[in-house]
C-alpha cells in the first residue's frame, strides 16, 4: 500500500466516523434512551477511568522523567533537522505559537474555577480552609504543570526528529511502522493515524466547546439581555468558525503567527491588570509558596490514585484522569503544530522551550486568577463557588472581574477577546495539523480539506454543548485520549531505539 493510499484511507475512514459520531450525538436522547451519545460516552468514561486510570498516570510520569532525561542528555545538541538549519520564527512568535496551540482556553476557563472548586471540595477532605486553599493550588499546579507539557515536548519532539531529521512524512504512524514488519506496515499506518486524527477532533472539540461556553457566559454575565442558552453557545460557534477558517487561509506564518503573538501580549496584559489591581503582595508571595509546595508534594501527587479510599479515587478520577486524557488527546494535534514550527532547533532548545517556558508562565497564571479567587473566598466574603455553582464553571472568571467594580468590566471585554482570539488559533492550528495528517503529512495542505475539518470540529463541540455541556465534553475527551495511549508507548520505544543508533 503507497503513501498516498494510505493517507487517504485514514482521511476516509476519520471523516465517516466523526460524521457518524456527531449524527449520533443529534438524535435526541429521549429517543435512544440508554443507547443516547451522551449515556454511553459516560458509561466508557467511567469503565476507562477506573480500570485505566494507573496507566494514564504511569504513562505521564514516565513521559516526564524521560522529558527531563533527555534534556540534559548528550542527544541535547541534536537537531532536528540538517545541519545548516536555522529557526523558522522568532524565539518569541514560537512560545507564543505553541502555548496558544497548548492551553489557551483552558487557562482562562479554569484560571478562577479550579482553584476556588478545589477549596471546598479537596482531593482530601478537610475542615481547614487554609490546608484546603494550600492544597487548591499544588493540585492545579500539578494538573497544568509539568506532566502536560513534558506530554506535548515528549510527542512532538518525536515528530520533529522524524520529520526532520529522518526526512520522513509529518504523520503520527512514521514514528511507529518501523517497528512493525514490511507487510503490516500499511495496516498499522492507516490505524495509527486514524486514531491520532479521532482524537484530535474529540479533543479540539472539547476545548471549542468549553470556549463557546465561556464566551457566551461571559456576555450573558456582562449583557443582561443576552441569554446563556445553547442557541447562543451556537451563534457564537458559527461566527468564530467562519472566523478561523478564513484565518486558515492565510497560512501559518500570517494568522496563526499574528493572533499567537496577539494572544501572548493579551493574557499578559490580563494577568498583569489583576495582579495589581488585586492583593499584589499575597499573589506574589502564593506564587514563590505554591512553586515550593508543587515540587514538594510532585513525586505523591504522580503516583496518588485513591487505592483505599473510594471518595478520594472518584475525586482523581474526575479531575486527575479527565486531564490526563484531555492532555493526551490534544496531543497529538499541540505536538504536530509544535513539531511543525521547530524545525532547526536542537533537542535541548526544544525540550527546554516547551516544557519549562509555558509551565512557569502557567503557575503565574493560576497564581494570579486563582489566588484572587481563593483571596475573595477566604477573606473578602465573596462567594464566588456559589455562582459557579448557580451559573456554571465559565462565570468563574467573570465573577472575580465583577468585583472589581468598573475596571473589571473594561477587564472582561479583554478577557472575552482573548477567549475569542484563542478560540481562532486553536481552531487554526487544529485544521492544519488535522488537513496534514490527512494529506501524508503535506506541511501546505489545500485549504479544502482544511475547511472539512473545521466545520466537523464545529459541529461536534455544538453537538456535545447540545447533549450534555461540560459533562459530555468531558467524557469525549476521555474516549478521545484512550487508544492513542497505546499509540504513545509505541511512539516511544522507536524513538529511543532511533536516538541509540546516533552518531556522536
Amino acid at each position: 500500500m503507497n503513501q498516498g493510499k494510505k493517507s487517504y484511507t485514514a482521511y476516509i475512514s476519520s471523516v465517516i466516523i466523526c460524521v457518524l459520531f456527531t449524527i449520533w450525538g443529534a438524535i435526541p436522547s429521549s429517543l435512544l434512551g440508554q443507547y443516547s451519545m451522551k449515556r454511553v460516552a459516560g458509561v466508557l468514561q467511567n469503565v476507562i477511568s477506573k480500570q485505566f486510570g494507573w496507566l494514564y498516570v504511569l504513562l505521564m510520569v514516565v513521559i516526564l522523567v524521560a522529558v527531563v532525561y533527555l534534556l540534559f542528555s548528550k542527544y541535547g545538541d541534536i537537531k532536528l533537522g540538517r545541519k545548516d538549519d536555522e529557526p523558522e520564527f522568532s524565539y518569541f512568535s514560537w512560545v507564543a505559537m505553541l502555548f496558544s496551540a497548548g492551553m489557551g482556553i483552558g487557562l482562562i476557563f479554569w484560571g478562577v474555577a479550579e482553584p476556588v472548586m478545589h477549596l471546598y471540595d479537596p482531593a482530601i477532605p478537610s475542615s481547614d480552609m487554609l490546608e484546603n486553599a494550600r492544597e487548591a493550588m499544588t493540585y492545579t499546579f500539578f494538573h497544568w504543570g509539568l506532566q502536560p507539557w513534558a506530554l506535548y515536548a515528549f510527542i512532538g519532539l518525536i515528530i520533529a526528529y522524524t520529520t526532520f531529521r529522518k526526512d520522513k512524512p509529518a504523520v503520527i504512524s512514521e514514528s511507529v511502522t518501523p517497528l512493525f514488519a514490511k507487510k503490516y506496515r500499511g495496516t498499522v499506518s492507516t490505524i495509527v493515524d486514524t486514531i491520532a486524527i479521532i482524537a484530535t477532533v474529540f479533543g479540539v472539540a472539547t476545548s471549542l466547546g468549553l470556549g463557546a461556553q465561556q464566551i457566551t457566559g461571559g456576555l450573558s454575565f456582562s449583557i443582561s439581555w443576552i441569554p446563556n442558552t445553547f442557541i447562543t453557545q451556537l451563534v457564537v460557534i458559527i461566527i468564530v468558525t467562519v472566523l478561523y477558517l478564513i484565518s486558515a487561509t492565510t497560512g501559518l506564518d500570517k494568522g496563526v503567527k499574528i493572533l499567537s503573538n496577539m494572544n501572548i501580549s493579551l493574557a499578559i496584559f490580563l494577568m498583569l491588570a489583576v495582579l495589581f489591581i488585586g492583593p499584589t503582595a499575597y499573589l506574589l508571595d502564593l506564587f514563590v509558596q505554591s512553586v515550593g509546595n508543587y515540587f514538594q508534594k510532585l513525586p505523591e501527587l504522580s503516583f496518588r490514585l485513591g487505592a483505599f479510599s473510594s471518595e478520594n479515587r472518584e475525586w482523581i478520577d474526575e479531575w486527575t484522569i479527565f486531564y490526563w486524557s484531555w492532555w493526551i488527546s490534544w496531543a497529538p494535534y499541540v505536538s504536530s503544530f509544535i513539531a511543525r514550527i521547530s524545525k532547526g532547533r536542537t533537542i535541548r532548545e526544544f525540550v527546554g522551550g516547551v516544557l519549562i517556558v509555558p509551565t512557569a508562565f502557567t503557575f503565574l497564571w493560576f497564581s494570579v486568577f486563582g489566588g484572587s479567587g481563593i483571596w475573595q473566598a477566604l477573606f473578602n466574603n465573596n462567594n464566588l463557588i456559589q455562582t459557579i455553582t448557580e451559573k456554571g464553571t465559565e462565570i468563574g472568571l467573570f465573577a472575580l472581574l465583577e468585583s472589581y467594580g468598573g475596571i473589571g468590566k473594561v477587564i472582561t471585554g479583554i478577557a472575552i477577546l482573548l477567549i475569542s482570539t484563542f478560540f481562532i488559533t486553536s481552531a487554526d492550528s487544529a485544521t492544519y495539523v488535522l488537513a496534514m495528517f490527512s494529506t501524508n503529512g503535506n506541511l501546505t495542505p489545500h485549504a479544502r480539506v482544511k475547511f472539512i475539518w473545521g466545520i466537523i470540529m464545529s459541529s461536534i463541540a455544538a453537538i456535545l454543548l447540545y447533549a450534555g455541556g461540560l459533562e459530555s465534553l468531558q467524557a469525549v475527551a476521555v474516549l478521545g485520549s484512550f487508544p492513542f495511549l497505546f499509540v504513545i508507548i509505541l511512539m516511544g520505544i522507536n524513538f529511543f531505539k532511533s536516538l541509540s543508533a546516533e552518531k556522536h
